[in-house]
């Protein structure tokens, strides 16, 4: 937790912005796994309400009265039986007191407290929610039924929470710099444990170990695959071979619960074949093209499909792409290679701020995705760069079997793709290469003090010196 004067100041900000009425912010509460009594594991708060009050206890709710100036901790106090089992904590009226709120209330008094507004016809701001509980409580509370709150959420209060959150303060980098040490850890010890013959649920274990092991947790589920070209690959049992590529995408969140993400691709054997070089030397050069571009003012939509064009050009080289590559990327054909976004924006959650929409957070009224093409309408971020801003630079290639089918199948894009040759990489896999960059003054750096191996070297290099 920051500085009680970090949340007063935050506060004091989203009042300001949002202008009038009574804002609900709503703390997560326990999630059971399989029985009420086996809840997931850690405990995660939700992360507005983090970042405007701080606290990580289950079962609360921060009431903002932007009218009369009044804050109060809504919560109730945890009773003996409780204690006998998880231990002492801090009341609500302490914790309120820690993060500089004078008042607190029990839970019963909140249904009041809406009930009062309501009367005096005051507008109550509250964000979309995403957990079935809530959503209950939600109704309770304003008689909203749970398949209208997204609609009825507010978005004056949507707009100040990602206006304040998407630029990052020095404390909170110095958080997601300590992310990054941990992810690093987290990657080299992919690179020295996965070896032929070893699952990839074995080193999927190891790295998740890493990120526990170090007081924080894994920032969203860790993907290890030699099936490179599916986006979510969650680690199998399949038994890693050499010839193959391990693709591994995860990022540690640390005890404040700022996030690193990171990706690399690498040989199981240690080397690349020269296959595998050609097509991960594109993925190289598009992923080192975003730090000589990306600065405050640059449109990240821009950056995406000057990636793609250069992905274009340099795909016609080896014959899998052909024709004028402005048209092929207005036609959406590098999307049979690279079906997702440039990168996304990084903080408190690891895709920040997605569940106040996608939308609402990666881009504005001149950066509007389009939704209705294959490829441009998996962006996440689009909009135009701000000093302060995290996003992270992940382009990747991915040859897979299906999609390489139904577009032959269709004649889709048929005029800019070789689908002769990309019949013999269906057993390729896929390459991704990934970093966290903030956005300075005059440019963009990395995450990160130390850098994971990702030229094709350095990763040769480092699992030779370092698998026993």
């Amino acid at each position: 937790m920051f500085s009680k004067e970090t949340y007063i100041s935050r506060r004091t900000e989203l009042k300001r912005l949002v202008g009038k009425g009574l804002i609900i912010l709503f703390g997560n509460n326990e999630s059971p796994c399989n029985y009420p009594a086996n809840s997931y594991y850690p405990f995660r708060q939700d992360s507005s309400f983090l970042y405007y009050f701080g606290q990580k206890r289950d079962g609360l709710v921060g009431v903002i009265d932007i009218d009369n100036d009044c804050e109060t901790l809504i919560g109730d106090d945890i009773d003996i039986e409780d204690i006998v089992w998880y231990g002492s904590v801090d009341s609500v009226k302490d914790l309120a007191a820690q993060v500089g709120i004078q008042h607190s209330a029990p839970m019963s008094q909140l249904k009041a407290l809406c009930d009062q507004a309501r009367a005096a016809g005051r507008t109550i701001h509250f964000l979309p929610p995403y957990r079935h509980d809530i959503k209950i409580q939600l109704m309770d509370l304003l008689g909203i039924h749970p398949s209208q709150q997204k609609q009825a959420a507010s978005m004056t209060l949507i707009n100040a929470v990602v206006k304040m959150r998407s630029k990052k303060e020095p404390q909170e980098i110095e958080a997601l710099e300590r992310a990054a040490v941990i992810g690093y850890q987290m990657h080299t010890t992919a690179m020295r444990i996965a070896r032929a013959g070893v699952t990839e649920k074995y080193v999927g274990g190891q790295v998740d170990g890493i990120a526990l092991s170090l007081g924080a947790m894994p920032s969203f589920a860790t993907i290890f695959s030699q099936h490179g070209e599916i986006m979510h690959g969650n680690p199998s049992l399949a038994v890693l071979e050499d010839g193959r590529l391990a693709l591994c995408d995860c990022g540690a969140e640390t005890i404040d619960h700022y996030c690193s993400d990171n990706t690399r691709t690498f040989p199981v054997s240690g080397h690349f074949t020269q296959r595998q070089a050609e097509i991960y030397s594109i993925v190289e050069a598009c992923h080192d093209y975003v730090l000589e571009v990306a600065r405050p003012g640059v449109k990240y939509m821009d950056v995406h499909f000057a990636v793609c064009r250069m992905m274009t050009d340099r795909l016609k080289e080896l014959g899998l792409m052909r024709g004028d590559t402005e048209e092929a990327v207005r036609a959406g054909a590098h999307a049979m290679f690279l079906p997702h976004g440039l990168g996304h924006m990084m903080g408190l959650d690891v895709h920040d701020m997605e569940n106040l929409d996608q939308i609402n957070v990666g881009f504005d009224a001149e950066t509007r995705p389009r939704l209705d093409q294959f490829g441009t309408n998996a962006l996440r971020m689009g909009r135009r760069l701000e000093e302060g801003f995290v996003v992270t630079d992940e382009p990747g290639i991915y040859f897979i079997p299906a999609l390489i089918d139904d577009w032959r199948a269709s004649g889709h894009c048929k005029e800019f793709l070789n689908f002769d040759l990309l019949e013999t990489y269906k057993d390729f896999g896929g390459i991704r290469i990934e970093d966290d960059v903030l956005i300075t003054a005059d440019g963009c750096r990395f995450i990160g003090k130390d850098r994971i191996p990702y030229h094709p070297k350095d990763i040769e290099e480092y699992i030779e010196t370092h698998r026993p």
